[in-house]
């Protein structure tokens, strides 16, 4: 199957323009701006402060360097914001902001605005992805080629069997993701040790209400030494780099020479070596490979900042705030390499059709054997292949020969019926059910996201 190799574009999807500096300073004021809005609702502060806040909660009316000499002058990573937002509301209504709350309830809850957002455009390019490989499982679900396992033929199998295969594992990903939405993109005011002491219960309610605002849900208990729900979703992360590594690794392998049987988009003009001209080098596959090891590297630094002193330990939070935001970033890269990747990826059945016949006919032994099982019974017949098998590897010679020259092979099956059971196109098993069944799932829940 040829594919016209278009010029990789590879723009960043737009998960980075989520974690700049502006972003997680507006981050911070959409929060505050909620917070005060929950707080005149309930009657906390007053109504003319809160919307005098949202107002100016907005980036542009603030003095970008003097929030910067503030950070400087303080080494706090909210409160110059704070003032700058006291500065330009009217009135008293600025001394109303951040009422009751503590820093880490602002910087945690806006940096899950901006997560929240990265997580969007990840289910929009796994939509993309889905689609991509359900058109290229239908186009190459009858490609017959080599099943290999440990290395070795095993089976004949199909190419869009493969492609099912990660399409199912993709779709998993997609439930866990939808899945912990719930538990992730939640708001948090606790206060000073999340003890709600400068709210009371009270405090809950805004809590309640903010996070409405926000379009979350309340944290359950508004510790500042929760960070499961953070670490969870690296982790899933994670996950999802290792089936994206697992599929580029592929790709890397089935490009070698040696295999041949399938070739990432080369556009015109690449240039895989400044001294072999010849190269046509894996770029994107092994990109893949290696973004999403850097993803999973982040796992454990999640998993450690989750252990977390008395009712809060800046360490961890920096630890945590680093795995997010690295994470975030090059899972946004990952996907729209993976993209590009099999967007424009070229198959070739022919040559993963003489794959096939690498080994003379080897990878065919289990359909003799079940046949010759019928009249044998399977363990006898295991046996009588097996030999001829061997035989086929150490002497060099073809297996049809090998398999003739076992008195129980050659005493109940002729060689015509052997010839028929030596084809490997007729023993792909269900690969193509699989693959157009894997498919439709596809399709389906790419059609869902885009919803």
């Amino acid at each position: 199957m040829q594919r016209e190799p278009a010029a990789l574009r590879m723009a960043d999807p737009g998960v980075r323009s989520q974690f700049t500096e502006e972003a997680r300073f507006q981050s911070w004021l959409d929060v505050e701006a909620a917070l005060a809005q929950a707080q005149a609702d309930l009657g906390v502060i007053p109504r003319p402060a809160a919307d005098e806040i949202t107002r100016k909660a907005r980036l542009s009316f603030l003095d970008i360097n003097a929030i910067h000499e503030g950070l400087a002058k303080t080494g706090h990573p909210l409160v110059p914001l704070i003032w700058e937002l006291d500065r330009v509301c009217d009135g008293d209504g600025g001394g109303w902001a951040h009422w009751g709350a503590t820093t880490q309830n602002i910087t945690q809850t806006g940096k899950l605005l901006m997560l929240r957002e990265a997580h969007r455009i990840y289910l929009s390019q796994l939509a993309q992805i889905l689609t991509v490989l359900a058109n290229l499982a239908e186009e190459t679900k009858d490609y017959a080629l080599p099943g290999r396992t440990h290395g070795q033929h095993a089976v004949p199998a199909t190419f869009g069997y493969k492609v099912a295969v990660w399409i199912d594992e993709l779709c998993r990903h997609v439930e866990r993701l939808q899945g912990c939405e719930d538990r992730v993109f939640v708001a948090m005011l606790g206060g000073g040790a999340g003890t709600l002491a400068s709210l009371g219960e009270v405090g809950l309610e805004i809590q309640d209400l903010m996070a409405r605002k926000l379009d979350m849900k309340p944290m359950t208990m508004p510790a500042r030494t929760t960070g499961d729900h953070l670490c969870e979703y690296v982790t899933l992360l994670g996950m999802l780099a290792s089936t994206c590594s697992k599929m580029g690794g592929e790709v890397f392998t089935l490009m070698k020479q040696e295999f041949g049987e399938v070739e990432e988009p080369v556009p015109p003009g690449t240039v895989g070596s400044s001294t072999m001209p010849q190269k046509r080098n894996p770029k994107l596959a092994q990109d893949i490979v290696a973004v999403a090891a850097q993803i999973r590297a982040l796992v454990p630094l999640a998993l450690e900042a989750m252990i977390t002193e008395h009712e809060a330990n800046r360490t961890t939070s920096v630890m945590m705030n680093r795995a997010l935001d690295q994470s975030a970033v090059l899972t946004g890269d990952l996907l729209q390499y993976v993209i590009e990747l099999f967007s424009g990826i070229q198959v070739f059945p022919e040559r993963m059709r003489a794959n096939l016949d690498l080994s003379g006919g080897l990878i065919m032994s289990e359909a003799i054997m079940l046949e010759l099982g019928r009249k044998l019974g399977r363990q006898r017949a295991h046996d009588a292949v097996y030999d001829a098998a061997q035989a086929s590897v150490v002497e060099s010679r073809p297996f049809k020969d090998t398999l003739a020259e076992v008195s129980d092979v050659a005493s109940n099956m002729t060689p015509q019926e052997i010839e028929v059971l030596l084809d490997p196109t007729e023993y792909t098993g269900i690969c193509s059910l699989f693959a157009q069944r894997e498919a439709a799932k596809a399709r389906e829940v790419a059609a869902s996201l885009n919803s």
